[in-house]
């Protein structure tokens, strides 16, 4: 079993219909700030804009139940706290020599390659966020093959790595993350975050709902939005979308 940060109530499954869907039935029946579900497998796993998300025994999947004192727009910046406590348990795990980097707005990435992704989901209400659960996946005896992103695995990547390991080293790293963002405010993590940031400077390509934008990475601004250098000079603010490398 792991071992688990005090702060933290782990709550382990063998298998559910989705690590998120149960934090929020928990959420719902007034579970305590710190829980944290873990399962071995999903029998329902899902990603972002309701992307199936492949679960099989032997990755990580967990979901960590919040009640931060805040708004809807400053809760959404825990997916950035996630994504660096990802990022530093999957860079102490992998050989040296691997390159792990966090790509916008909430994957962690392994050579360029897809290693783990992160999903909020909250209920608000009148005086701001109700709860809000930090679903996160990562891949790490196995990744699906055949989608859009590249995907890999800790294990693909010489890790060798148990799930429980992999869960206590996030789970530290996190409580860390949550901890400085509640002292220092989204500042500290915004400055993190770029030093671990994928593409960063570079040319890519930004999928909307409706339409492809093109242009520079240029940095994240105060609030978690890529700042995009567009080719005639200016500058694009984007709060959502799909981020790709350009050719």
């Amino acid at each position: 079993m792991p071992v688990i940060l005090s702060g933290f109530e782990l709550v382990p499954l063998d298998d559910v219909d989705s690590t998120n869907d149960e934090a929020k039935r928990r959420a719902e029946a007034g579970a305590a700030s710190g829980t944290l579900v873990w399962t071995r497998r999903q029998s329902s796993g899902r990603g972002r804009r309701g992307r199936v998300w492949e679960s099989p025994y032997g990755n990580c999947y967990s979901s960590l139940i919040l009640r931060p004192r805040t708004t809807v727009a400053e809760a959404a910046q825990v997916s950035f706290v996630a994504a660096l406590a990802v990022a530093e348990a999957v860079a102490a795990l992998v050989p040296a020599g691997r390159k792990v980097t966090c790509k916008w707005p909430n994957d962690v990435l392994i050579d360029g390659a897809k290693c783990a992704g992160i999903l909020l989901e909250s209920r608000s209400g009148a005086a701001g966020i109700e709860w809000l659960v930090v679903g996160v996946g990562i891949n790490v005896a196995s990744a699906p093959a055949g989608i859009e992103y590249p995907a890999t695995s800790l294990a693909a990547a010489g890790a060798t790595a148990s799930v429980e390991h992999v869960l206590e080293r996030y789970a530290a790293r996190m409580s860390h993350w949550l901890e400085r963002w509640r002292n220092e405010g989204f500042g500290a993590v915004r400055s993190a975050w770029l030093g671990w940031a994928d593409g960063l400077g570079q040319p890519v390509r930004v999928r909307l709902g409706d339409a492809t934008l093109v242009g520079l990475f240029e940095s994240l601004d105060e609030a978690g939005a890529l700042v995009l250098a567009t080719p005639d000079g200016g500058r694009r603010r984007v709060a959502a979308g799909d981020v790709f490398r350009a050719a």
